[in-house]
């Protein structure tokens, strides 16, 4: 067992995000390690071995910028840690204040920062390259000067120094996807599932209106889960003639989540072209996969190398509700074959694309960065 003291800090993740809090905070207390979490949140609680210290909740999108990142320094530097893991990037020169007090600073890049921004629909276009650049050379820059990076996929690891990366993949723990009493597939509704983040970018439209097509043919209907990224949103996809055929779950939890996939016969995972979904790996597609299901999605190359070369779904182009009804036609009319695909899911996931095998990385990347 190791000891440490380590600090994570989000000012935009919720307490139990899965990344920060399931995967990577649990793992460290699991490996002996104190550990405490700085985040948004209402009081002090201790949950799992967690530390929670809340930050204010922010009410708009400045106080992100200017007045959670001072309140999570100033916890930091109380909490006494030795390392200090960062997940945002205007948290960069946080960073750099803590290691002029001498701590250890990890960055974590769950994204490609670059390419998120130009998918940002509250920056206007004609800035977005320019503020993509410059934070592509601020993030090189100041994550150069800190202990280690750790990135979400292979991709957002080629932009750091190879001595100082490691890649940490979101990949899902199996003992959250395990379903205590799953229907049996052939006797699951004609439902289908997205849980997520429910926004424009993430194919909320298209969903819809493949399930307007969906729904009339076959009889299909949606369970659809997460906050919507606006109310305007969520006003007009409720207002559309495909959302007769959803069934709007809210927010679930990691157990709800588990129970809601039971009953599915196929997962959604639709995002748009964008820059930065390109090379990206979401974390649903392989909690579908854990689950049993078959995984509907985009068809992007690098998801093609995972799902049609495992036989595990079906692509479809993100931007065409038929399409998208067409493979949820075909997972309805084809439940043995669809059934297959989810079996051989389920046994890459256990085999591969699990965070058990993440962990290990995790671990050696914290003895590596104590050692120092």
């Amino acid at each position: 067992m190791m000891t440490g003291f380590i600090c994570y800090i989000t000012t935009v993740h919720s307490p139990d995000d899965v990344r920060i809090y399931h995967k990577e905070a649990k793992s460290l207390v699991g490996a002996g390690y104190k550990v405490i979490l700085i985040a948004p949140m209402e009081e002090v609680i201790e949950l799992e071995g967690v530390k929670l210290i809340p930050l204010p909740k922010p009410k708009k999108r400045l106080d992100r910028f200017l007045r959670l990142p001072p309140a999570a320094f100033r916890a930091a530097l109380a909490s006494g840690a030795e390392v200090v893991h960062l997940h945002d990037p205007e948290l960069l020169f946080l960073g750099l204040a803590l290691k002029l007090k001498g701590r250890k600073v990890i960055w974590d890049a769950h994204e490609d920062l670059p390419r998120q921004i130009l998918s940002k629909p509250w920056l206007p276009k004609l800035i977005r390259h320019p503020v993509a650049k410059t934070m592509d050379v601020l993030e090189r820059i100041i994550t150069r000067k800190f202990d280690a990076v750790v990135a979400a996929t292979p991709t957002i690891a080629r932009r750091f120094p190879e001595d100082q990366v490691y890649v940490v993949q979101n990949y899902p723990i199996l003992e959250q996807m395990s379903i205590p009493h799953p229907w049996p597939y052939r006797d699951r509704p004609p439902l289908v599932a997205y849980i997520g983040g429910i926004s424009a970018i993430r194919g909320a439209r298209e969903m819809v209106q493949a399930m307007e097509i969906a729904g009339e043919r076959w009889g299909a209907r949606l369970l659809l889960a997460g906050n919507f990224s606006s109310k305007s949103l969520e006003n007009e996809l409720r207002k559309m003639p495909g959302w007769r055929y959803v069934d709007y779950m809210g927010w679930l939890s990691r157990e709800q989540v588990a129970e809601a996939l039971g009953k599915a016969r196929a997962g959604l995972v639709l995002f748009h072209p964008e820059p930065n979904h390109l090379d990206a790996q979401p974390n649903k597609i392989f909690e579908y996969m854990a689950s049993g299901l078959p995984v509907i999605a985009s068809d992007f190359q690098l998801w093609k190398e995972i799902i049609t070369a495992n036989g595990v779904g079906l692509l479809a182009n993100p931007l065409n509700p038929e399409a998208i009804a067409s493979a949820i036609g075909w997972v309805l009319e084809h439940p043995e074959e669809a059934e297959a695909m989810g079996v051989r899911g389920q046994k890459a996931v256990q085999e591969r694309y699990n965070w058990d095998v993440e962990k290990q990385k995790l671990l050696a990347l914290y003895e590596e960065v104590l050692a120092k």
